[in-house]
């Protein structure tokens, strides 16, 4: 019994222990299948679910694409002779995973007084490209002659820097036609973020031509995909994509009328616009003061920023820029008069010293002239007779004759750095300056004074309509938009009989009145009008805008010299250059 008693004890005390185990083994087991668990569910969403993205980003590691640029395409005038072009240059990369980033520190330093930009920018551009990168980086374009000595003399001090023949942007006539052509330079950020396609470097178009064509300049770029290691050293060549060059536009603009616009023109605070009157096709576009491309090819100096930002808004296309017109806009009064019924192409009127409106003297330009018609009121440009049409007519007349000849929005080439004019109705003028409409305003309008404005583009295709018959037509600068439906001219609804007098009128501005300076026998016949335009505080500008040969029109000119004076002095000048150029070359070519 005691012996019972013993056993049954002893398997008490056995079996407590044993029951508690139990228990933490069972525990135990079972974190240990939560974990195996875990890590199963991981590997499988790592192979089966993630499985392809980490393979792709472990090839991507594996391969690397260097890219090649394409050279861009060249800009052509009309004739084909070469606008914007590209040269060989010298290049400098530097290969960021050939060195710490220490050692670039470094590098920078002794780098930077030979290439001539600060440390700081060359370890921004390797910092952004990432330290390990075996991708070479851009640092500097148009190598210098120095430069490059320098550096081939030094090139064992520098691990991972490589200089590269590459084609480079070049303007060969200087700032000719720069506000048309525009510039180059390398992508910024913001540009690589709208064109996940462009690779770091990669040069576009910043204004002009060169930012409207960017699309069809600019090519493919190319690449060559390397094999590298995990510390980034190529290893193998797996294959190349050749670049793509970029396409050549051809331009409207003629070489010879634009170098001696832009001759005529003197860097003067100005512009200077010529259209084929049957097309609109733009043959010369100048603006000053102007500025040279090429030095956008390149890190432009800080003396040469300081110089350029010295002139008065070098990047302002003036050509674009809205001005008050003066008498140049008076035969858009005289049109905007027949056209209404309350006059004919025979009316006359009585002229005065001035008129009184409201108790405001509104003067004459020069003596009156008595009674005269339409033709001698432009001949002798009078602006008391004017005011008494612009009266008669009304200013929304006015405003809806100045529409219809493409003052505003009509007129658009799509380039940068200008904008176009305006000629606003009375009900306009309250909701843009909140003020009423007063009769001064519209004596004002009916001159080309007060509010209204209109770009030396605006203009030349007003007197183009003039030319032509009666059509208005659309400014473009690309060859191959002429006579598509874009640009095909517009029939305005001029009666003849008031194209007629008006064109009489301008040619007796040549052969009586102001512009006489046309008339020296070295030119055909031609017709225009001169202006002068207040400007408060200042010299008057000076504006003239005409057409010629008088008797079968092909080509209008507009002119502004700001500041200039009379129109008779500064700006007609310029066309008289132009047309000797035109009529010269036409010869030439018969």
């Amino acid at each position: 019994m005691a012996t019972g008693l013993s056993f049954v004890t002893k398997s008490r005390f056995i079996n407590a222990p044993l029951t508690q185990r139990s228990h933490r083994a069972i525990g135990l087991m079972g974190m240990t299948f939560l974990l195996i668990g875990s890590c199963g569910l991981r590997l499988a969403q790592l192979q089966l679910i993630e499985g392809p993205t980490h393979r792709e980003r472990a090839e991507q590691n594996r391969v690397v694409l260097m890219p090649m640029p394409a050279d861009r395409g060249n800009i052509l005038d009309r004739s084909g002779a070469l606008l914007a072009a590209n040269r060989l240059a010298r290049s400098i990369y530097l290969r960021p995973c050939e060195q710490s980033k220490a050692s670039w520190v470094e590098s920078a330093k002794r780098l930077a007084p030979i290439l001539k930009i600060p440390a700081e920018e060359i370890l921004e551009k390797l910092k952004q490209a990432g330290f390990r990168s075996a991708l070479p980086v851009r640092i500097s374009r148009d190598l210098s002659l120095n430069a490059f000595i320098t550096l081939a003399e030094q090139a064992t001090h520098f691990p991972g820097l490589e200089i590269r023949g590459e084609a480079s942007r070049y303007y060969p006539n200087g700032n000719l036609a720069a506000h048309v052509l525009g510039y180059i330079s390398e992508a910024t950020e913001k540009d690589l973020k709208a064109h996940p396609d462009y690779s770091m470097g990669m040069l576009v178009g910043q204004m002009g031509i060169e930012r409207l064509a960017n699309s069809k300049l600019q090519g493919v770029w190319g690449g060559q995909l390397i094999e590298v290691d995990a510390t980034g050293r190529q290893l193998n060549s797996l294959g190349l994509k050749p670049p793509i060059s970029g396409q050549a536009i051809r331009l409207t603009l003629d070489s010879d009328l634009q170098k001696t616009a832009e001759k005529a023109l003197a860097n003067r605070r100005g512009a200077v616009a010529v259209l084929d009157v049957k097309t609109g096709a733009v043959l010369a576009l100048a603006s000053g003061p102007t500025f040279d491309p090429n030095l956008f090819t390149r890190r432009i100096t800080k003396q040469e920023w300081q110089q350029l930002q010295s002139q008065e808004n070098p990047f302002l296309n003036r050509a674009l820029q809205g001005y008050p017109p003066g008498s140049t806009f008076k035969v858009v009064t005289a049109i905007a008069g027949i056209q209404s019924g309350k006059f004919s192409p025979d009316s006359t009127l009585m002229t005065y010293a001035a008129i009184n409106l409201g108790g405001h003297l509104f003067h004459e330009h020069g003596q009156s002239q008595g009674v005269i018609g339409f033709r001698d009121a432009l001949a002798f440009s009078s602006n008391t007779f004017f005011y008494q049409v612009g009266l008669a007519a009304g200013p929304e007349a006015i405003a809806q004759w100045g529409q219809k000849f493409g003052i505003g929005d009509l007129i658009n080439v799509r380039l940068s750095g200008g904008s176009h004019g305006m000629i606003p109705t009375p009900a306009q003028k309250e909701k843009l300056f909140k003020e009423p409409w007063y009769g001064g305003d519209t004596v004002s309008m009916s001159i080309g004074q007060g509010l209204v404005q209109t770009t030396p583009l605006e203009l030349a295709a007003i007197y183009a309509a003039i030319a032509n018959g009666g059509w208005r037509v659309q400014p473009h600068l690309l060859a191959d938009e002429s006579q598509t439906a874009s640009t095909r001219p517009k029939k305005m609804g001029i009666n003849p009989g008031t194209l007629a007098v008006i064109r009489q009128g301008l040619k007796a501005v040549v052969a009586e009145g102001t512009a006489r300076q046309l008339s020296d026998g070295s030119i055909p016949p031609t017709a225009g009008k001169t202006g002068t335009a207040e400007v408060l505080g200042q010299k008057d500008n000076a504006l003239f805008a005409g057409f010629a040969p008088f008797n079968n029109p092909k080509i209008a000119v507009a002119v502004v010299v700001e500041n200039g004076g009379f129109g008779a002095e500064s700006a007609v000048p310029i066309a008289h250059q132009i047309y000797k150029t035109y009529f010269k070359t036409a010869k030439a070519r018969r």
